[in-house]
């Protein structure tokens, strides 16, 4: 843990996953009698795995678990405790990419105009919900900002995304409008006499958490009738999808989201391209002709 904050300078977040993760796997070894790193190979791998499958977690929660392992073992190597790497004996199962759902311009209108901004929640709510998809920001970087995050005048905020990494996110004049008002009506409700950078509060004037905004949209989405599962990622994927169907380029959204490598935003095209395919077929005077 202390290696993972010192040289991987790990959020909270990834310290908690991997610490519980791992030490389920020690629990494991102790449970099958294992004493020694030389026993760990991969028929003793293969057994985790199967007893994964047995609790119900699904391929990518597996996934996820043996490459935590695998950054395990290269501490182990670095540290002279093994003399190889034993979780790399297995390969990692295949997780099969599923292709983000977004909302259509129509719905995100409709849901964005759901909060009741004659109420200090409201106008919080509001505020939230255009930042999340003005700004595409993951959850976990909304809840992280501060007042001091905030620029004013240029419309942007500055974003610690995963590992750390500072990034500036812009904000439409709508998204602007709706934090100045939550910051100069709401927010001093929500402080209640504490003292706090926080941008986000809530109701006992303590930093809104991610829970609380997924529990909101839920909310939301429901009141408005919206039939599609909407999270907070559901908006940073509605983000990505706008800008590319508005003729973005791929580098920019690269940016825009903080991805570290392309393909990691290459899924969004495949979304692009579906709904081309779907405005080509319902525009086109001959899509639907037979030869």
């Amino acid at each position: 843990m202390t290696y993972l904050v010192a040289e991987k300078n790990a959020s909270p977040h990834t310290l908690d996953k991997y610490r519980r993760e791992i030490q389920q796997f020690l629990s494991f070894l102790e449970a099958q009698g294992i004493q020694d790193w030389a026993d760990v190979d991969r028929l003793l791998l293969r057994r985790y795995m199967a007893w994964l499958n047995s609790k119900g977690y699904v391929k990518a929660s597996v996934s996820r678990r043996l490459s935590e392992l695998r950054s395990f073992g290269r501490f182990l190597l670095r540290e002279g405790i093994v003399s190889y790497n034993p979780f790399r004996s297995v390969s990692l199962p295949k997780v099969p990419k599923y292709l983000p759902v977004p909302l259509s311009v129509p719905e995100t209108v409709v849901l964005l105009s759901a909060p009741d901004i004659s109420t200090p929640q409201g106008l919080r709510d509001r505020a939230i919900l255009e930042v999340l998809y003005s700004g595409g920001l993951r959850v976990s970087e909304l809840v992280g900002l501060n007042l001091t995050d905030l620029d004013w005048q240029r419309g942007e905020l500055l974003v610690w995304g995963k590992g750390a990494k500072e990034r500036i996110a812009l904000l439409g004049k709508p998204a602007m409008l709706a934090l100045q008002a939550y910051v100069e009506y709401s927010r001093p409700q929500f402080l209640q006499g504490t003292a706090t950078n926080a941008l986000f509060l809530n109701r006992f004037g303590g930093r809104l958490t991610a829970r609380s905004v997924m529990i909101m949209l839920k909310k939301y989405s429901r009141m408005v009738g919206l039939e599609k599962k909407v999270t907070p990622h559901t908006l940073r994927h509605t983000f990505a999808t706008h800008l590319l169907d508005g003729g973005a380029d791929l580098r920019s959204v690269q940016e825009l989201l903080g991805h570290a490598r392309l393909t990691t935003t290459q899924v969004y095209t495949h979304v692009s391209q579906s709904r081309a395919r779907e405005v080509y077929l319902r525009a086109h005077p001959l899509a639907k002709r037979e030869l």
